[in-house]
């Protein structure tokens, strides 16, 4: 990892020892006192919480339905419920699922951290030389990528951003939904490293908002999550797998998925059509849903 990057999470390590709380919780506690942090967020601002990054991490297919297309090919497991519809989404059901993150090793940084540095595919050469990155390999192909997708437009009728920051994706989160009376939810997993399998769902609890913004982790040497507004119904999802694991998730239903492009792999799977029926699947463990509460 590049000098600047050490020096940044000792920086994060030292806040850490010697004052107890870490920039993002303080900036959290402070914007969303009756919030609790999410296990997505609370991790990646814990240096070391994961090994190094994995740059060749599965994509996150749930991330941009407007623009390219999802192939079948890029679900690597075809046996994986990965999207369903919304009544298949009750106590008793089976799905086969592989709860994953994709993105793991990657700290959030501090908002003035990250400012820091420069973020636009203009300036990815300066960045790579700055994180001693090396131009075409794996990284820097990621990375490219991550920037590309940050840069293109929003898909009619929503709003786009990426947060580099926790503070960031707090403030472009509660503006977005106009106020800071908020969940922010992410799956959460009993244990690392679980199989594929089948699950039955033990409780469904649909969440009072169709408003939502969701954050999807990308693939950066920092943490970077590619926000974006959706109409949304969220839902907690209590699952138990074949082997005794059990699985606090969250699902999504996408209510308005006119503006989709329709060579996106959910309607193939499914055979349906944008605009016809919600779209449904799970948060991988690395992405969050903030609703409103009323």
């Amino acid at each position: 990892m590049a000098c600047f990057l050490v020096f940044l999470l000792f920086f994060l390590v030292a806040v850490e020892a010697y004052h107890a709380a870490l920039p993002a919780d303080v900036y959290w506690k402070s914007v969303l006192p009756n919030t609790p942090m999410p296990s997505a967020i609370h991790d990646v601002t814990r240096p070391g919480v994961f090994a190094d990054e994995k740059w060749d991490q599965q994509d996150d297919v749930f991330a941009h339905y407007g623009h390219a297309a999802v192939t079948p090919s890029q679900i690597p497991d075809p046996s994986v419920t990965v999207f369903f519809l919304e009544k298949d989404l009750h106590p008793g059901a089976k799905m086969t699922l592989h709860f994953i993150r994709t993105v793991a090793g990657a700290t959030l940084l501090p908002r003035q951290a990250a400012d820091s540095i420069p973020f636009s595919s203009a300036k990815l050469p300066e960045i790579l030389s700055r994180l001693s990155i090396t131009p075409y390999s794996m990284e820097a192909k990621a990375m490219k990528k991550t920037l590309q997708d940050c840069e293109e437009p929003a898909i009619e009728g929503e709003t786009k951003y990426c947060a580099t920051s926790v503070e960031a994706m707090v403030d472009f989160s509660t503006s977005s939904l106009g106020t800071r009376d908020v969940q922010a939810l992410s799956t959460a997993v009993d244990r690392e490293g679980i199989p594929t399998q089948v699950y039955s769902i033990s409780k469904v609890q649909k969440q009072p908002s169709s408003k939502a913004v969701v954050c999807h982790g990308e693939k950066y040497p920092y943490a970077v999550f590619y926000c974006h507004t959706t109409s949304a119904e969220a839902f907690k999802v209590s699952v138990v797998g074949k082997d005794g694991t059990k699985v606090e998730g969250v699902a999504t239903c996408h209510t308005d998925t006119a503006g989709y492009n329709p060579e996106h792999v959910a309607f193939k799977l499914l055979h349906v059509k944008p605009g016809t029926v919600p779209i449904c699947h799970f948060l991988p463990q690395s992405d969050i849903v903030w609703i409103p509460n009323k």
